[in-house]
């Protein structure tokens, strides 16, 4: 398979969600066809309404991009029912040059295996050498109807047709004496004697009453010979085939569910490659079913399929660490990066296109691509586009605003037919975290992860219009924070509640005692700082933390 990923970061905004849109667009307009626009995160009520203005769906939710089981297996499944005969899965396994078929019932669920070289050791069994030891080379486990369909047959006289039962077999090849006597050695409701055009032998086998007699050579039956078998109960077919072509094909009418192997090793679809290859490849089997989340058979994984290269490619947008990235981005090919933030720490096999640039948004950065290559960019990308600078720049008032955000915001209100300022107010309008969201949704929603000098620590940031609904649900705030610094090991969890009306922030902090006690700003309550004129996470804030984060470091050292 092969897909482009154009994907924001783990808790993405509007700025990630709208880039990582427009950039798709970008690269699918100039060549890029495979480009998808993604996200590996859930959406959120400002989100969602920016999406619905525009009339833009939501990108593709990628949870994980490590190649998984689902990339390689052959989702076309050849395959059998329990009640099809080993004639039929022999002729589909050399047709299309099988070892092994599942097998599957109604409900799509696999009941077994069903392998070649078991079934040649069912059809051909190994000669005993001892007749006091059993005749299995004799014996035949089928109903009538199956008997007749695998020998491409016509049941001329079907008593219990469907009826599965033990046959023996007999050949009427010697004289009738002879085949009188052996005959008589066998119990009849079980013998079923395969003749050519001797009428003495099958007259015999019908006065007799054995349970089916099969005649070969696609001989036509007289009709006195077809009206005694029906006034004796015994079962009449007739066979295409020489005698010893039927005889050998008669084995072959048993339904798959009595030699299949029901052991069996299978996987879900969406575990990782690299989970399951040591446990597959280490085992004895050579093919695995691969199921749903419904138990569902959706695939077939062999072993070679392990060799099979997943070309599932990223380009990251507003982000640039592997901390803050999609699960498993260290194991596919980062092929662009299209980012505002600090350079973090992350590796690349090869050299890749990478535009970091100190603006507001990278939304910023995107529009630009469209206007400087002269790309045609349409009325909901540039919505979209507008949405994101004016979200990361509070319309911009954020510090971190720069004279391209305004150029390029300027351009987008013409092409989107949207005023800027009009659309930040009903913007964040619509939806605010603290009134609508539990406290623990409300902290790990735009939040953030970093690594500074081995040190992991989150920044979150909500953004609302007053702080009347925040001072109502402090505590609740400070647990949930405290609660997730716990489940995710960090020194220290941070969140940045900001007025974009006052542009001022609170700043909640959990963790580390000493870090904390490096906070120089007023402290209005346990864990809760006030900080005047800070509403950017990445130009105010980080710097600030890692500041702090060093300075305890060294108040350790020393």
């Amino acid at each position: 398979m092969s897909e482009i990923l154009v994907i924001g970061h783990k808790n993405p905004d509007t700025d990630a969600i709208c880039s990582a849109i427009g950039y798709a667009e970008f690269k699918r307009r100039t060549g890029m066809t495979e480009a998808i626009a993604a996200r590996c995160g859930d959406t959120n009520d400002r989100i969602d309404f920016v999406l619905n203005t525009f009339g833009v769906p939501a990108p593709k939710f990628v949870a994980d991009v490590a190649p998984k089981i689902s990339d390689v297996m052959q989702r076309k499944i050849l395959s059998v029912r329990p009640e099809s005969t080993a004639a039929e899965a022999l002729r589909l396994m050399d047709e299309k040059n099988l070892r092994i078929l599942p097998v599957m019932d109604a409900e799509q669920k696999c009941r077994g295996l069903l392998s070649l070289f078991k079934l040649s050791k069912f059809l051909f069994p190994a000669v005993n050498r001892n007749p006091g030891l059993g005749q299995s080379s004799r014996e035949v486990l089928s109903s009538l109807s199956s008997l007749a369909r695998t020998l491409d047959g016509r049941l001329i006289v079907g008593v219990e047709a469907e009826r599965e039962e033990e046959l023996i077999l007999m050949i009427g090849a010697m004289g009738l004496e002879s085949f009188a006597t052996r005959l008589e050695k066998f119990p009849p409701e079980k013998s079923c004697v395969i003749v050519g055009d001797r009428w003495d032998i099958q007259n015999v086998a019908i006065r007799e009453g054995v349970r089916v007699l099969i005649v070969t050579g696609g001989i036509e039956v007289e009709p006195k010979t077809i009206e005694s078998a029906r006034r004796k109960n015994v079962s009449v077919i007739t066979s295409p085939h020489d005698t010893a072509t039927t005889a050998s094909l008669c084995r072959a009418a048993v339904a798959v569910r009595h030699v299949l192997n029901e052991e069996f090793l299978c996987f879900r679809e969406n575990a990782p490659l690299t989970a399951v290859r040591e446990e597959a490849t280490s085992s004895g089997f050579f093919v695995f079913p691969v199921l749903d989340g419904a138990g569902q058979t959706v695939g077939i994984l062999s072993k070679t399929d392990f060799l099979k290269h997943v070309t599932r490619k990223l380009i990251l947008v507003d982000h640039n660490e592997l901390s803050q990235a999609v699960q498993g981005a260290d194991e596919v090919e980062i092929i662009e990066i299209i980012d505002h933030h600090r350079i973090g720490a992350l590796a690349t096999q090869q050299p890749i296109l990478f535009r970091n640039e100190p603006v507001g948004s990278t939304s910023t950065i995107v529009a630009d691509c469209f206007f400087r290559h002269g790309v045609e960019l349409a009325r909901p990308i540039a919505g979209l586009l507008l949405a994101g600078v004016v979200s990361d720049t509070l319309n911009l008032t954020s510090p971190t605003t720069t004279t391209r955000d305004a150029e390029i915001l300027k351009k987008l209100e013409v092409i989107a037919q949207v005023n800027a300022r009009e659309f930040t107010e009903k913007l964040f309008a619509s939806g605010s975290l603290l009134t609508l969201k539990p406290a623990p949704q409300a902290v790990a929603t735009d939040c953030k992860e970093y690594a500074e000098n081995g040190v992991k620590f989150s920044v979150a940031q909500i953004e609302e219009i007053g702080f009347e609904q925040f001072w109502k649900r402090k505590d609740e705030l400070l647990a949930a924070l405290a609660d997730y610094r716990t489940q995710h090991a960090y020194r220290f969890s941070t969140l940045l509640v900001t007025d974009v009306a006052t542009q001022s922030s609170l700043l909640l902090v959990v963790g580390d005692e000493k870090f904390i006690q490096r906070i120089d700003h007023p402290r209005l309550e346990p864990g809760i700082y006030e900080l005047r004129d800070v509403v950017s996470r990445k130009k105010q804030l980080l710097p600030y933390l890692t500041h702090c984060l060093r300075e305890r470091e060294k108040g350790v050292k020393g």
